[in-house]
């Protein structure tokens, strides 16, 4: 849902930036990798240590990459499909880290194994929820459903509860309440997310095939048809030979007795 207008807006007022790195010669490649290494290293650095704020500072910052470089490739006019497949890929990865990062802290100094728990539920589900529309449409299927919580969601709720919660830190009250609240609201968000594309894929895929059955009667009924008429005629040749045969033969056998009668 925030994916939907969110990226247009973002997209809007990066591009004078787009276009600024596009002149001095950065490619949309680059831009894709120092972005997840950025998240990565923001991720895995200071969450562990329960450093949520600053660690939301760095990803943040490197988190617009994913929209940045999609810009400059239009703007390029060099969009291609191995740029697509690397932003997704790398997308993936920077996910990963961000929950992983998550999970290591209640791991660890955060010490509550049901939190990390829900934090690794929230890496893997993210996972899958994108690799169902991949797959999905992978094989001929239109997918045509977002879902609860895509991936704009997930970042955005748990990255900015991440950064509030952070505020702990500095003497803020109350506010480290808010990462579990919003690990559990993407943890029921994607499993619900998951549920609504398995079930559209579900319907898409019965629906494709009656389609794929319905055209393929016809085809064999015309093929059973050709079968038939091949056959007899085939039937009919074979009767009319043999008809021609037994005539020649009959003609034949009458012929030769008459000539033996006079001769006898």
């Amino acid at each position: 849902m925030l994916n939907k207008y969110a990226r247009a807006f973002f997209t809007r007022v990066l591009t004078p930036f787009a276009a600024f790195l596009l002149r001095r010669g950065v490619s949309p490649d680059a831009v894709t990798l120092v972005g997840t290494a950025g998240v990565v290293a923001g991720a895995l650095v200071f969450f562990p240590r329960g450093e949520f704020f600053w660690g939301t500072i760095v990803i943040t910052l490197f988190v617009f990459s994913d929209l940045v470089d999609g810009n400059m490739a239009r703007q390029a006019g060099i969009s291609s499909r191995w740029g697509a497949f690397l932003d997704s890929t790398l997308d993936r990865v920077a996910d990963g880290a961000i929950f992983g990062g998550f999970a290591l802290w209640y791991a660890g100094r955060g010490d509550d194994n049901v939190l990390c728990a829900v934090a690794i539920f929230c890496l893997a589900s993210g996972q899958v929820v994108s690799y169902t529309k991949a797959r999905g449409e992978s094989i001929g299927l239109p997918v045509a459903v977002n879902g609860l919580v895509e991936r704009a969601e997930r970042l955005v709720v748990s990255l900015v509860a991440a950064g509030v919660a952070g505020l702990h830190g500095f003497g803020v009250p109350g506010v480290q309440v808010l990462l579990p609240i919003a690990l559990w609201a993407v943890a029921v968000g994607s499993a619900v997310t998951l549920g609504q594309r398995v079930v559209t894929v579900r319907r898409e895929a019965a629906e494709a095939d009656v389609v794929s059955a319905a055209d393929a009667v016809p085809a064999s009924g015309a093929a059973g048809g050709s079968g038939a008429d091949a056959a007899a005629g085939a039937s009919g040749i074979g009767g009319a030979g043999g008809a021609a045969d037994a005539r020649g033969a009959s003609d034949a056998g009458g012929a030769s007795g008459a000539r033996g009668s006079e001769a006898t």
